[in-house]
């Protein structure tokens, strides 16, 4: 990436999105801008986890006003990010797509654990490197994300449904701020919690350190009272919890430092948090600077570089667990992608994005192997499906289990869009690439072409061929078949 480039990301949480702004020199990202809104959509989600029209509404909003800002930037230079609410809404689809149209950029709603692992990036990236191990916490409006690490490595990572803006409506509705409801939420919260103790418990980490939201809210009151800047102690936590108590209510609490939209989640906030000091026996917690937004940032730089692209090392380590062939794999990732490089139609960068997809869906579409060899496409899919894959947000993963699912058999299983060019593209390559390659062995395409007029796909090979491969010619006439009950259509032909 050259010195100079803009890069952005979008962060929308449960209680605030945000928009961070910077410009990479010499392997850096210097800050430039930073906005950031409430929008509460963890507020906006009724009892059957559908997000309410306003909610909608007020991510729209905020959305138009952040696509404003990032006019002029290019698909490779933004990065937005969508959390716990939108992982649980069971209407996201029809908020993001609208979302997508009004930011300009895709929005990739990511895993839990995902959502950890940028956190720390973002952590880790704005802290002096140091050998210390790294507890980093971050409480947010529908989650908690923990993560162990070391320098720029995040070794263990978990997320659990727990936040400031849940709690706060469950045990704090009418805003009332008692000794009781305090009680309870904290028991609510290390209920859920619990489990953290063997795996992030104080034996385990030498710096605990804790990033946005709630932390930093927290941080700020205690500082403007007089207590150490940037760091939450426990006295801080049990002086704030009195002051928190004695106001009665949130409409009546003033403090110094605290902002006007975090009053009305800070009893939530506050629970969860001496809860986590309870259970993890943390006595200082270290404000961070860096969080998830400054993590996406460091995203977009590691998804420049193909051999260093996490998702490319993800799928690495899954050819490794399931015990890929690999020489066949490789050898059907190559066909497929000479062969997607023979329709696709845009620039050569949007090429090069859409053939390492289908290099990843031809390495990992025999993992499904690994359990049976009965429907093997079948059990890949499920398995990229739950699969922990650090550096894929979801709809990445569910693109690529359904490559591996319809790389072979029948296409009426695949819940899909065959209005999608690329998508379509994607899995004829694949599904081609597999059947030449169906002997397990190299082979011979010496003149082979494949070309496309709309939805029509030609394969033509050189005369003869068929007669000296039939098992090749039979498959392929086979195909054509499978697809005349799609959208598209595929003729094969001579030379």
């Amino acid at each position: 990436m050259q010195n100079g480039t803009r890069l952005a990301a979008v962060d929308l949480g449960s209680n605030s999105f945000r928009l961070e702004i910077g410009r990479f020199d010499d392997g850096q990202i210097h800050h430039t801008e930073y906005l950031k809104e409430t929008v509460r959509q963890g507020n906006g989600l009724d009892a059957n986890r559908n997000l309410t029209p306003e909610a909608m509404q007020r991510g729209w909003e905020c959305l138009a006003r952040f696509g404003e800002r990032l006019a002029g930037f290019k698909k490779n230079q933004v990065r937005a990010v969508a959390t716990q609410t939108l992982r649980e809404a069971n209407n996201r689809d029809e908020f993001l797509s609208r979302a997508h149209q009004i930011l300009g950029f895709p929005i990739d709603v990511i895993a839990g654990r995902e959502e950890a692992r940028l956190i720390y990036q973002g952590v880790a990236h704005l802290l002096p490197q140091s050998t210390e191990r790294r507890l980093v916490i971050d409480i947010g409006g529908r989650s908690t994300e923990m993560i162990l690490g070391c320098g720029l490595e995040a070794k263990n990572m978990e997320s659990w449904r727990v936040g400031s803006v849940a709690w706060s409506m469950k045990y704090f509705p009418d805003g009332l701020l008692s000794t009781r409801a305090f009680n309870s939420a904290e028991i609510a919260a290390k209920a859920v919690l619990d489990e953290a103790i063997q795996t992030f418990g104080s034996p385990h980490w030498d710096t605990a350190y804790g990033s946005s939201g709630t932390v930093g809210a927290v941080s700020d009151v205690l500082a403007a009272a007089g207590w150490p800047a940037d760091v939450v102690t426990r006295d801080g936590l049990d002086w704030l919890l009195e002051r928190l108590v004695k106001a009665q209510s949130v409409d009546r609490l003033k403090m110094e430092g605290m902002k006007d939209d975090r009053r009305a989640v800070i009893g939530g906030g506050v629970s969860v948090l001496r809860a986590v000091f309870d259970l993890l026996d943390i006595d200082t917690l270290h404000t961070a600077q860096g969080a998830l937004r400054h993590g996406a940032l460091y995203d977009l730089l590691d998804r420049e570089e193909t051999q260093t692209d996490l998702r490319s090392r993800t799928v690495r380590g899954l050819t490794r667990k399931f015990h890929v062939d690999l020489a066949h794999a490789e050898r059907v990732s190559r066909i497929a992608c000479q062969l997607l490089g023979m329709t696709h139609q845009g620039s050569g960068e949007e090429l090069q994005r859409f053939q390492q997809k289908v290099d990843w869906a031809a390495q990992l579409h025999e993992i499904g192997s690994h359990i049976s060899h009965n429907e093997p496409h079948k059990h890949g899919a499920y398995i990229l499906h739950n699969a922990d894959a650090p550096g894929f947000a979801l709809p990445e993963l569910h693109r690529l289990s359904l490559l591996v699912l319809g790389h072979r058999g029948k296409l009426r299983k695949l819940d899909a869009d065959f209005g999608d060019n690329v998508f379509v593209q994607q899995l004829l390559a694949l599904r081609l690439a597999v059947i030449f390659c169906h002997a397990r062995r190299e082979p011979d395409l010496k003149g082979l072409r494949l070309t496309m007029e709309g939805n029509h796909f030609f394969l033509t090979c050189r005369t003869g061929w068929g007669d000296a491969f039939p098992q090749s010619a039979y498959l392929l006439r086979e195909e054509s078949l499978v697809w005349e009950k799609t959208l598209s259509a595929l003729t094969i032909k001579d030379a």
